[in-house]
């Protein structure tokens, strides 16, 4: 009888229990649940709750889909890198600067004005010299950003961006888009006018260094020899420079004669000077005395019969086709005949004097690029240490 009845109460506080709880989950609806620490983790915080509600942590099944992502792309990873080729140095080094050469032309033009800002190397009230970099063209070209199309907001930079003011900057001798090195730029026109007629009176002394794919022989001379246009004909027809000489060998061979000269060539004369040879290849030091379009390149390729190491439009002349190097250079350079297009044209203007009018001569050396310097490690070329270079 007692066990009957305390079954009996037992049972009718189990029953009380159960109504109270469900009667305080009523009262409670439109509040968030209590929960404990364990309960915590698979709740999610109300959209109308406090900005102090404590952050869902990460379940079970997310860190297990998270690990097999990882492991997934670790896989793919490791498949992509033992079935691609390995990338010697040089090819990266040639992707790099086709890389970079890109970004410089589709910039913003502040981006490229701020880096031609820092490779400044003399500035005075009436020039300043910078470091043109390797693939950026001088003047207008469709489709990528100029040096010419940045100089107004240089000029800012310069003089500081909060100052107005009425100078410019003006291109005065020009490089080549596939140049690098000292670029000369007059701060009005009168100065230009002025360093334009310095250098038709060859008053203004540049020299540049180029790799040349050969050795000169001799060392060290002068080429004097008119360069023309002249279209060539083929599955591709284009317009190259070329030589248009005042003198050819007789019949006889013993002797040379003179003709006359093309009424469209123009005279061209540029000294050279052989600093160092290896491998086939050889560090030159060119002064051109005159100014014609591509005067280095055509007197290196057909004067000297020692082209541009990466010249690939005057390697040949009867045809458009990547440079043709030698075995052991493609070697010593490590990469195939194939990808010797990739090769940039080695020709960098490296000093400048200037001649000046109320002041001394303005004498600027202009660093290498890297690309340069470590073609030249590859080919074991030394340059001078000369007091007038540095």
């Amino acid at each position: 009888m007692n066990c009957c009845k305390a079954v009996a109460v037992l049972g009718d506080q189990m029953v009380f229990s159960w109504v109270k709880s469900r009667t305080i989950c009523r009262r409670l609806r439109g509040t968030a649940p209590v929960l404990s620490r364990n309960q915590s983790t698979a709740a999610e915080p109300s959209p109308g709750g406090p900005e102090t509600a404590e952050k869902p942590r990460l379940r079970a099944i997310d860190l297990a889909r998270k690990i097999r992502q990882e492991k997934a792309k670790t896989q793919s990873e490791t498949r992509t890198q033992e079935t691609d080729p390995p990338v010697s140095g040089s090819q990266q080094r040639v992707t790099e600067l086709k890389r970079f050469t890109t970004q410089l032309q589709n910039v913003h033009p502040n981006v490229l004005a701020k880096h031609l800002h820092r490779t400044v190397l003399h500035r005075d009230k009436d020039v300043v010299i910078l470091n043109k970099p390797y693939g950026v063209p001088v003047r207008e070209e469709s489709g990528v950003t100029t040096i010419t199309s940045v100089l107004p907001v240089l000029c800012k930079m310069l003089d500081g961006l909060k100052t107005k003011t009425d100078t410019e900057l003006l291109p005065c001798l020009g490089l080549e888009k596939d140049s690098s090195g000292a670029l000369l730029l007059a701060r009005s026109e009168a100065v230009l006018e002025d360093i334009l007629s310095l250098s038709r009176n060859n008053q203004v002394e540049r020299k540049y260094w180029v790799i040349t794919v050969g050795v000169p022989v001799p060392s060290e001379g002068l080429i004097d020899i008119p360069i023309i246009e002249r279209e060539v004909t083929g599955p591709t027809p284009h317009f190259k420079m070329t030589l248009s000489p005042l003198f050819r060998m007789n019949e006889a061979g013993d002797g040379v004669t003179k003709v006359r000269s093309h009424r469209q060539a123009h005279a061209a004369a540029t000294k050279y000077r052989v600093l160092d040879s290896s491998y086939g290849c050889s560090l030159v030091e060119l002064q051109p005395l005159t100014g014609v379009k591509h005067q280095m390149r055509v007197h290196m390729a057909y004067a000297l019969a020692c082209p541009i190491l990466g010249d690939h439009k005057y390697s040949h002349w009867s045809k458009l086709a990547p440079q043709k190097l030698p075995e052991r250079v493609l070697k010593k350079l490590g990469l195939e005949q194939t990808k010797s297009r990739y090769l940039p044209l080695h020709l960098h203007a490296r000093r400048l004097v200037l001649p000046g009018r109320s002041q001394p001569d303005v004498a600027v050396s202009c660093p290498m690029p890297k690309y340069f310097i470590k073609t030249l490690n590859r080919l074991q070329l030394m340059f001078p240490e000369d007091k007038n270079d540095e």
